[in-house]
């Protein structure tokens, strides 16, 4: 069976001269090969996106025969077809058949995928998401703060919609005197979106307006979208008033969502957050009223015993104590320089009558009343001795009382000292 060469069709083997496997796989692969690229639609039922990963494996299946086959794809040929593309979306993809030898197994390398139907429109929400996304539409610093009681509540509805009720209801029931500017449009179809823009123009442009409400009840993705489409948004974006949206449910997202000032989960909640509850507000009013009037009190309580401490202080209750205290001192200290000045003049008398006594004893006219006189000669000065003048000279006499002149007769010669003891 082993010399015989193996037959050259796999119609001309036999059981005693088959192919080998490897044979087998080789001319699969060959035929495959050769097969060209083709467009083939189906349902994604398994993908499970592995981050970090070089290649993505899906499971595409035909919904009516269950005939499944694993596809091979680049991460980002997957990301660039958008958030639809999901298990259990419908894609069309452009592939091409591979046969893998070692394991005997087919499958398809996707060159292009498309999530098909309303996977496509969601494939270009997201494209414009992201492109508002990087402009900075959505960024949070862009937010307006939402007043607390508006003067005029703009409100963008459908025609006789319940979501206008839900609006008015609750809002009138949390303040009375809530007053509404209200514009009904279409808010689903081709005119939805031309007329929720010229609405909001018309609001925005209307100065006692303060806030505004776009406001639509649930309905299926399709009916949303016009919420999505990107000359609302960025109107929404441009409007100088702050918006709530309130469109669809909880679980639904669209872009008005995220361009909004505030995002109401519904109509009703956004009612309850445009205006304050009057029944609240009343109640901390009160309640503020009534801390008021007791920090109130309590300060006047403080301050009254403050008062009290203060005047019962001596000082105070008898302020010209002070005062006594210091005219004392002042008392004291006048008697004390009182005496000290007597002091001084009866220091200064007693130095006065010595001074005068030691003048008088010293002064010439006291050695004059004693009986002694001054001899001048005739130009004023002072005779000491007998040599100073001659026989038949002129002098001039000072007494104690007058003077007189007198001629000199003759003159002796001082005597020795020594002359005088002996």
């Amino acid at each position: 069976m082993h010399n015989q060469p193996p037959a050259a069709k796999a119609a001309d083997t036999t059981r005693d001269n088959p192919w080998p496997l490897r044979r087998l796989t080789e001319n699969i692969k060959i035929y495959v090969d050769r097969m060209s690229t083709l467009w083939v639609e189906g349902q994604v039922v398994e993908y499970k996106p592995r981050p970090g990963t070089k290649m993505a494996f899906f499971v595409l299946r035909d919904v009516e025969t269950d005939t499944s086959m694993t596809v091979t794809a680049w991460p980002s040929m997957l990301d660039a077809s958008g958030p639809a593309f999901t298990e259990g979306a419908r894609v069309v993809t452009r592939v091409k058949p591979v046969f893998w030898e070692r394991r005997g197994t087919l499958n398809l390398r996707a060159e292009e995928v498309h999530v098909a139907g309303l996977g496509d429109l969601l494939a270009r929400i997201e494209q414009t998401r992201r492109r508002l996304a990087e402009e900075g539409l959505f960024d949070a610093e862009r937010k307006k703060p939402l007043p607390f009681l508006p003067r005029t509540i703009g409100l963008i509805c459908g025609r006789n919609a319940k979501a206008k009720d839900d609006v008015l209801v609750n809002a009138s029931a949390r303040w009375p005197g809530a007053r509404f500017e209200i514009r009904e449009v279409a808010v689903q179809g081709d005119r939805a979106v031309p007329e929720v823009t010229r609405a909001l123009g018309e609001l925005d442009a209307i100065e006692s307006i303060d806030v505004i409400i776009i406001a639509r009840g649930g309905g299926s993705v399709e009916d949303l979208l016009p919420f999505s489409e990107e000359a609302l948004v960025r109107a929404a974006a441009s409007a100088s008033t702050p918006i709530v949206s309130a469109i669809g449910h909880e679980g639904d997202a669209p872009l008005l969502d995220l361009v909004a000032d505030y995002r109401a989960s519904t109509p009703t909640d956004a009612a309850r957050r445009i205006v304050p509850d009057f029944a609240v507000e009343s109640e901390g009013i009160s309640q503020c009223r009534s801390r008021m009037r007791a920090a109130l009190g309590a300060r006047l309580t403080r301050e009254a015993q403050e008062l009290a401490l203060v005047t019962s202080r001596p000082v105070l209750l008898s302020p010209d104590a002070v005062l006594d205290s210091y005219g004392d001192q002042l008392s004291r200290g006048t008697e004390a320089m009182r005496r000290a000045v007597e002091r001084r003049l009866a220091s200064e008398s007693q130095e006065l009558v010595r001074a005068r006594a030691s003048l008088a004893a010293l002064s010439p006219q006291g050695t004059l009343d004693r009986g002694y006189a001054m001899l001048k000669l005739p130009n004023g000065a002072l005779i000491r001795d007998a040599a100073e003048v001659g026989k038949g000279a002129l002098i001039e006499g000072v007494l104690a009382r007058g003077r007189l002149v007198a001629q000199v007769v003759g003159t002796t010669r001082p005597v020795a000292p020594s002359s005088i003891d002996e």
